[in-house]
């Protein structure tokens, strides 16, 4: 029957880890990395359980250490007596043309080759900082044949970085959000309890690090070096789409709300308004 099938699409399609090898000890796999797919809900301690034992049995457990971080591994601060191996949780990459084109929960599981992981940093050292300090490192793997495949595991054959600066986290940032809010909007059927967490994300009074404060840390003040004005634009659009984005959500959820709700709606309706408000100078200000 159909019930059963979404749980055998969950069993077909994976979840996806990047394990990279750092020691002597490994011979050959020294410094390399490979993307491992394994069953669709594996959490990252449960991989790390598994191959620290697995090399544990091999090695020795005391010589055996998971590097839980995804910074990049200085060879010169490791044990030269141990086995390294450090684990990421990756996701597969699609340029936003391919996304496009590949729709289907099914299209996005075949024939993946690229994965993607994200480390956050500021120039300081620690990995978060300010919305102003906070870079971000995204990191896209290649690897040497496409998943599904006949192995569980493939050899990484490239490795590209991309540095986004505080402002271009930022775009990131609100692009998925806007992103989010759509996908609630326009489930069929609707899912009530999805929305309203969406918006209360967006719009919710008590947002920390919210959509209001990312503007005003970036779009208060039109910035001083013309290099900027491109990211600048790009932002101001972002949040154009996001406010609109909300507008929607907020109309949806009247729909669907029951009668004990409405306070809760009235609540939801004030605190769009007030955003859309404060909004509405730092976007609607063209650059000239």
């Amino acid at each position: 029957g159909s019930s059963g099938s979404s749980g055998d699409h969950k069993r077909m399609f994976g979840t996806y880890f990047r394990v990279g090898f750092y020691g002597s000890r490994f011979g050959d796999l020294d410094e390399q990395e490979f993307v491992y797919k394994e069953p669709a809900i594996t959490k990252l301690p449960e991989i790390s359980h598994r191959l620290e034992g697995f090399y544990g049995q091999c090695f020795g457990a005391e010589f055996v250490e998971v590097i839980k971080d995804s910074t990049p591994v200085d060879k010169t601060k490791l044990d030269p007596n141990k086995a390294y191996i450090q684990i990421t949780f990756v996701e597969p990459y699609f340029d936003e043309y391919e996304m496009k084109d590949r729709v289907t929960y099914f299209e996005k599981n075949f024939n993946l080759r690229r994965f993607m992981y994200t480390t956050p940093f500021t120039l300081e050292g620690r990995p978060r900082g300010e919305l102003h300090e906070q870079h971000r490192r995204n990191t896209v793997l290649t690897t040497m044949h496409a998943f599904p495949y006949i192995k569980t595991r493939i050899r990484v054959s490239q490795k590209e970085e991309f540095v986004l600066t505080p402002i271009e986290v930022a775009i990131e940032d609100m692009k998925k959000k806007t992103l989010q809010l759509a996908v609630a909007t326009h489930q069929e059927p609707p899912d009530a309890k999805m929305l309203q967490m969406v918006l209360q994300g967006s719009v919710g009074a008590t947002v920390n690090q919210g959509p209001l404060e990312v503007a005003q840390v970036f779009l208060a003040e039109i910035p001083a070096d013309p290099k900027l004005y491109r990211h600048h634009n790009k932002l101001r659009l972002c949040f154009k789409e996001f406010i609109m984005r909300c507008g929607e959500a907020v109309e949806k959820n009247r729909r669907l709300i029951t009668a004990e709700q409405r306070e809760y709606q009235q609540e939801l309706k004030k605190n769009y308004n007030k955003l859309r408000d404060s909004l509405r100078p730092m976007i609607e200000r063209k650059i000239p």
